[in-house]
């Protein structure tokens, strides 16, 4: 029995260690992610240049090895619903307005300045939908190094599917934005300036006008 209780401790003395290790090192890979994301923020071009290199490389895979054409089909349906995302606003406009003819008082309009400007916040933030996008870009080259993912299909129908639904989701979400007077673009958008500082920029200084010389207050030489 004492020899039992001996191992046992033991056994749970090295599951705890080695659960303790496992936890350290999960803390550190997690950390030096976040740091490489934080590093590669500012770098909004390079970064989606970066995603257009990984995804020409998959598909020259896909077309030299003429197969896994599920993966490149899951890949791509993942892709719409990412854009879709990136394009929808955070609150849909349809709920704020069901809940707001769902109140007594009815829609009420703005009292003031700051009730009338609403920026458009995204559903999927920029930096989220690229990271996603690498990842499952990524996941996707790592499927066509297995044969079990290399389903026999044919790959016409999945084109003819994804371009349907692809123009049926986009068709949707233009529509929308329409109907609620939405962009989530900034290029094309209004911007205003301040009319009081141009004014200040363009016009020219007025020249000070000079009084007369009064001879009283002349001092004699």
């Amino acid at each position: 029995a004492v020899v039992s209780t001996q191992s046992t401790g033991q056994h749970y003395y090295i599951t705890n260690n080695l659960s303790d290790k496992m936890d350290k090192v999960g803390v550190a890979v997690r950390q030096r992610y976040q740091k490489l994301l934080d590093d590669v923020v500012p770098y909004m071009i390079p970064r989606w240049l970066f995603v257009c290199g990984i995804v020409f490389y998959f598909i020259y895979r896909i077309m030299t090895l003429q197969g896994w054409y599920i993966s490149c089909y899951a890949l791509a349906i993942f892709h719409l619903n990412l854009f879709i995302a990136f394009l929808s606003p955070k609150i849909d406009p349809s709920f704020e307005m069901s809940e707001s003819l769902d109140d007594d008082e009815g829609p009420s309009l703005p009292t003031n300045n700051s009730e009338e400007f609403r920026p458009f916040i995204r559903r999927l933030p920029e930096f989220k939908f690229w990271e996603q996008t690498v990842i499952s870009t990524l996941i996707a080259i790592i499927s066509t190094f297995f044969d079990c993912f290399n389903v026999p299909v044919f790959w016409p129908i999945l084109v003819m599917y994804f371009f349907i639904l692809f123009f049926l989701t986009m068709k949707r979400q233009i529509r929308h934005m329409i109907k609620y007077r939405y962009l989530p673009f900034t290029h094309g958008k209004t911007k205003y300036k301040d009319s009081n500082k141009e004014q200040t920029m363009t016009e020219p200084p007025k020249p000070v006008a000079e009084e007369p010389l009064n001879p009283d207050t002349l001092i004699p030489m």
